[in-house]
């Protein structure tokens, strides 16, 4: 009688899958979509595989297509798995004392109800060099101090915290914006901050920009990269090899910056 196998198959299953295909060892449940087109199109993206086909193709036809692509397609599903899991890792507990990455170093959120810290919007950051009162600071170390009571729930310290960081975004793009438009030789117009989960900018033709406040969780040089892509794209509406071109005259080491935001997510809120 033969042993059973200590190793279970892999599976990928998206929340609105409809259809199961094993690809290789693993069993992929996929979403699918038909759709007025003319090829089978697929995309792997957090929740997982979904496949739009047309309507004349048969299952048998989409799961053909996916073993086709079965290698790239388990590639791209693990690593999606891979940087989710690393985000879960990441996600901060709100609470006194809570750590997340400000301008890619370690922030520690204070409640400090004695300081209402006027004009700045109950909110003070202190550095490693000074406490809020003068006195010297523990090296190495950055804190948020919040005028909020010992008692807040979690809700009310990440609102607080996020209110913050929206302010300092929209403080710190506006000079970056302001530093890579002359470069560029171009002129924006307004700046919106976004909360999207999977894209950190966009630009229009009008001279609008659009940045995602959660890009001050990263360090200055990857932020200076997506706001001088936006910017790039002022010139060359589109990612030809004009418009990478226009982006590395001002951001040269632009793709090693781009790997870092693409590999290190940002924490979940």
């Amino acid at each position: 009688m033969p042993l059973p196998s200590l190793l279970s198959p892999a599976e990928f299953r998206h929340p609105l899958a409809s259809r199961e295909v094993l690809l290789g060892d693993a069993v992929v449940a996929y979403a699918l979509q038909r759709a007025r087109r003319r090829t089978i199109g697929f995309t792997v993206g957090a929740d997982g595989l979904a496949v739009r086909a047309p309507s004349w193709v048969t299952l048998g036809a989409v799961d053909a297509a996916l073993r086709e692509k079965s290698d790239w397609i388990l590639r791209k599903l693990t690593e999606a798995r891979d940087r989710q899991q690393r985000m879960e890792g990441g996600r901060i507990v709100w609470a006194d004392g809570a750590v997340l990455p400000y301008l890619g170093e370690p922030l520690t959120v204070v409640l400090d109800p004695s300081h209402g810290f006027a004009g700045k919007g109950g909110a003070l950051v202190v550095s490693a060099e000074q406490g809020t009162s003068g006195e010297p600071g523990v090296p190495g170390a950055q804190h948020l101090h919040i005028g909020l009571p010992h008692s807040a729930n979690p809700a009310q310290i990440r609102d607080a915290v996020q209110a913050w960081l929206m302010r300092d975004a929209r403080r710190h793009f506006t000079t970056r914006l302001d530093h890579f438009a002359p470069l560029l030789g171009v002129r924006w117009a307004s700046l919106r901050l976004s909360s999207a989960n999977t894209r950190w900018g966009s630009a229009k033709a009008d001279g609008s920009i659009r940045l995602n406040w959660r890009l001050l969780h990263y360090r200055p040089a990857i932020i200076d990269y997506v706001v001088a892509h936006e910017l790039a794209h002022l010139r060359v509406m589109d990612h030809s090899p004009h418009f990478w071109d226009t982006v590395a005259t001002v951001v040269p080491d632009y793709a090693q910056l781009r790997s870092r935001l693409r590999d290190e997510p940002a924490p979940l809120w």
